[in-house]
């Protein structure tokens, strides 16, 4: 951890330490189980798990990036945008190659993330889609307890190359004593997540999301909740997670969006500003498990 002088760390750094400790500590280990993932050599792929992690982070306090190591937020952006605002289901939409093993010759994901949130629904305020329908009720209905996201669509998982894995958000809107704006909030699901090669990058794809949201609608950016129900740490990433939360910490970086911007289909990659992103070595050619 830091040993300067002002000892500062990061809210995001402090919460995945804490959560990847308690996992290796505490967790369920599925050695010898029947599991699914495999790595690419054929081996199993093994894990230590645990059962409903719950984290909370108030966007009002900081961004949360972490620093033991960089979290390339300019291609979260990228690809929250890419799922949510272009509702696209192709990797020839996206600047990096994060999908590309998934893809089909084509290009094609399958019915899976943007696809389901560009179908069109009818409600009784006419034909929109998911993301539409967020907006419409968040300017029109602020206080509803009905602005929820679902892309875990069973009829189509067979028409799907991965199921998702972050597959809804839950949006709630309060208000702060004396304040003259109101705050939206919201609520990750996440049915299963790989801690070292995602945690992070999903935590800030969708805190981006929710400052899009709020910003467009004229609220300020409150909590993000993460709820995530099997966070689980894979037997080859264990020795590089051991060395990663003993790492230097440093402050939370400087985000902010393009203030020009009120409507959620202008954002560009270029919105997005970090300044003071200061942070530790990637580590690289993390094993993958499929």
């Amino acid at each position: 951890m830091n040993d300067g002088e002002n000892n500062i760390m990061s809210y995001a750094d402090q919460l995945f330490i804490s959560m990847c400790r308690d996992i290796i500590d505490n967790g369920c280990d599925t050695k010898g189980e029947l599991v699914r993932p495999h790595w690419p050599d054929g081996t199993p792929a093994y894990t230590i798990k645990k059962f409903g992690v719950v984290n909370r982070y108030d966007l009002t306090k900081e961004f949360p990036a972490l620093t033991l190591r960089k979290t390339y937020l300019k291609s979260a952006f990228d690809e929250i945008l890419w799922i949510w605002q272009k509702k696209s289901n192709n990797i020839h939409d996206l600047h990096s190659h994060i999908w590309d093993e998934w893809a089909d010759e084509n290009g094609s994901i399958g019915k899976a993330y943007g696809y389901q949130l560009g179908v069109k629904h009818s409600y009784r305020e006419g034909e929109m889609d998911q993301v539409d329908r967020v907006l419409y009720d968040l300017k029109h209905n602020p206080y509803s307890r009905r602005i929820m996201t679902n892309m875990y669509v069973h009829q189509d998982l067979h028409e799907m190359a991965l199921y998702p894995c972050a597959y809804s958000m839950t949006f709630n809107v309060t208000k702060k004593p004396g304040s003259g704006r109101l705050t939206l909030n919201a609520v990750l699901h996440q049915r299963s997540q790989d801690v070292l090669a995602a945690n992070n990058w999903n935590v800030c794809q969708y805190a981006l999301l929710l400052m899009m949201f709020a910003q467009v609608c004229d609220m300020e950016a409150g909590e993000l909740l993460h709820v995530i129900a099997d966070a689980h740490i894979y037997d080859r990433h264990i020795p590089l997670i051991e060395e990663l939360i003993i790492r230097e910490t440093y402050p939370a970086p400087a985000v902010r969006l393009n203030p020009e911007i009120t409507d959620f289909y202008e954002f560009t990659r270029d919105d997005l500003i970090v300044e003071n992103y200061q942070a530790g070595p990637q580590i690289k050619d993390i094993p993958i498990a499929i």
